[in-house]
């Protein structure tokens, strides 16, 4: 059996958390955290007259012997004095490559054919590099995501509101209670959507109040139960909740185990619907229980 492709192994990742390349201390404690993907950060938490040192110590950072965390680099844009260098830097030793504001997908076109020269050039090695995209800073790409989650390289996309908010004129993102602005929610249904027409990682927004524990909980359980595979995160506090909210919990795995049993014997008899714990079953709770299963697997494997 073939190893796992790096699209594959990206939907069971549930935790992808921003270190900001410029930090030495973030930087040097990166590797000891729970994360299942680290994302150097070469834009937002950067400063434009950090840009080139910190590309310089991710670049280090990744030259270094690695830990068990998959290690995206987020660039700049290509149209920024930094985007291109930024991509060079990565070529050798990253995963992936986080894409920031993409507008359409002729921009994942374009990170495409110059990761294919850099990677060239480079001698890399292993797989070649994946791409995730921001597909949802722009209106232009919110518009195009069906388009840019077909793009070449393409193994997850995630979405954010911050960005978006700017590009509106919105003054916020969220109502009185915490929940989304129906602007907003409908990005982040699009996002799911385009990212699960394509198997490939649909990866939830950043919960930016790191302090609200119960917050964030709500909002990762509710994003795993709709269908993301993960979640963006910003603090060291975050992690452990995320990596909780994507796990199947041990009651969950012993009822879809159950479920597929009951399938198999019930159907040798003819039957494909059933009475399954008061519920009438089908087809698509198999696939349901078969996905839950698939996936708890998938993350004992990236944890080991």
């Amino acid at each position: 059996m073939e190893p796992p492709s790096l699209a594959e192994r990206a939907r069971s990742w549930r935790s992808w958390h921003f270190v900001p390349g410029a930090s030495d201390k973030m930087l040097a404690k990166a590797n000891d955290l729970p994360a299942d993907a680290l994302l150097l950060d070469l834009e937002d938490s950067v400063p434009t007259d950090s840009k080139e040192e910190a590309r310089e110590k991710v670049r280090t950072w990744l030259s270094a012997p690695r830990g068990a965390a998959a290690r995206i680099v987020r660039i700049n844009p290509l149209a920024t004095p930094w985007g291109a260098e930024d991509l060079a830097a990565a070529a050798r030793d990253a995963d992936a490559i986080l894409v920031p504001k993409v507008d359409s997908a002729s921009d994942i076109r374009e990170i495409d054919a110059a990761l294919t020269r850099y990677e060239r050039d480079s001698n890399r090695s292993n797989e070649s590099l994946g791409i995730v995209a921001i597909a949802t800073e722009t209106p232009k790409g919110v518009l195009a995501i069906e388009e840019i989650a077909r793009g070449p390289r393409i193994i997850g996309l995630t979405w954010g509101a911050e960005d978006l908010s700017a590009a509106l004129g919105a003054t916020r993102s969220r109502d009185d209670e915490g929940r989304y602005l129906p602007v907003f929610e409908h990005v982040r249904t699009v996002t799911l959507l385009a990212a699960a027409a394509v198997e490939i990682a649909a990866i939830d927004g950043v919960y930016t109040s790191f302090s609200d524990a119960a917050g964030l909980k709500a909002e990762a359980d509710e994003a795993s139960a709709t269908g993301f595979s993960g979640k963006l995160t910003i603090h060291p506090s975050q992690l452990d909740i995320v990596n909780r909210a994507f796990s199947p919990g041990e009651e969950a795995v012993a009822e879809a185990r159950e479920l597929v049993a009951a399938y198999a014997e019930h159907s040798s008899r003819g039957a494909g619907a059933f009475a399954f714990r008061g519920e009438m079953v089908d087809a698509p709770h198999l696939a349901r229980a078969k996905a839950l299963l698939a996936r708890a697997a998938q993350n004992s494997t990236s944890r080991n």
